[in-house]
């Protein structure tokens, strides 16, 4: 394209382009004028006011008649604060239940779990608990007042077992060939012959010359007898042991606890044996019978708070 054809392009687009802006001049004008001839108040199709003033305003509030109606609310200060202190003594209560066992289900925690039950929990309570059922076949889930506890089916029956065997079983003997002279202290041999009856429970037996020398009044002449166990003198020292700390208290040796443990395994109920109630109720009401009802012979722990049901949201 030569230069003048260009020119002549760039003329034509300006005229153009001035045409244009006149004829929107114009059609502003009309508009203008338009609106200027219609009478104040009236709108346009579009809804806008008829001045100009107000050419973008539309009308947005309406006033309008209100029916308020009154409801009377019976108010009293007195029964206000009433509530309020029963809501905040209802708060404190729960709150002391639910601080009472903090202890969680691990061995970790097993001290602190024992020393919150012995703290909380006394033997009139178990009868009390209320029996909700079996988990697992393996746990007896129970209820006191608003604590939930689960119990060991077979650490608890085995922890009874064990105990009744303690309590009340006396080892059969058997005599040896000929008595053994013990060689004991004086003061040892003191103890043995004021406890002589217990000795005698645990398979033991001895003849006392109380006229001979001291450190040689006391000979063994029978010894417990078991099938797989075997006992000797030993035992008797531990026996001695713990009689210096406890006269007169029923004790067994190590070997005939362990011996009695074993006895009470084999013979309680076993995880995976379905319970009725009766027999959940019974197992859990032998739990008031106990000296130390909080784990079996073997550690096993015997029951564990699960929670208390204030704890659970309203």
């Amino acid at each position: 394209m030569s230069v003048n054809e260009r020119t002549a392009a760039f003329s034509l687009c300006e005229e153009t382009e001035r045409r244009i802006n006149d004829e929107v001049i114009v059609l502003k004008d009309n508009n203008l004028q338009h609106i200027k001839e219609l009478p104040e108040g009236h709108c346009d199709p579009d809804g806008k006011s008829g001045t100009t003033d107000n050419l973008t305003e539309r009308k947005m509030d309406i006033e309008v008649e209100i029916q308020r109606k009154q409801v009377t609310i019976p108010f009293c200060l007195s029964t206000l604060k009433r509530k309020s202190e029963q809501d905040e003594a209802s708060n404190q209560h729960k709150e002391t239940i639910s601080r009472a066992f903090h202890a969680t289900i691990s061995p970790s925690d097993n001290t602190t779990a024992e020393e919150e039950l012995q703290r909380e929990i006394s033997k009139d309570m178990f009868p009390k608990m209320e029996i909700l059922g079996q988990f697992n076949l393996g746990f007896i889930i129970a209820k006191l007042n608003q604590d939930l506890f689960i119990i060991d089916q077979h650490a608890t029956d085995e922890k009874y077992n064990f105990e009744m065997l303690q309590k009340h079983t006396k080892l059969q003997s058997q005599r040896l060939i000929q008595p053994q002279c013990l060689e004991l202290t004086a003061v040892n041999e003191t103890i043995l012959i004021d406890n002589i009856e217990i000795f005698r429970k645990n398979g033991f037996d001895f003849i006392i010359d109380e006229d001979g020398e001291p450190t040689q009044r006391v000979k063994l002449v029978s010894l417990p007898m078991s099938k797989n166990w075997t006992f000797g003198k030993e035992d008797i020292d531990e026996l001695i042991f713990m009689l210096s700390d406890a006269p007169g208290m029923t004790c067994r040796p190590s070997r005939v606890r362990q011996m009695f443990a074993s006895r009470a395994c084999r013979s309680s109920v076993m995880i995976g044996t379905a319970l009725n109630k009766t027999e959940m109720t019974k197992l859990v009401g032998h739990m008031a019978d106990l000296h130390q009802p909080w784990n079996c012979p073997h550690g096993r722990p015997t029951m564990r708070h699960l929670f208390n049901l204030n704890m659970l949201p309203d």
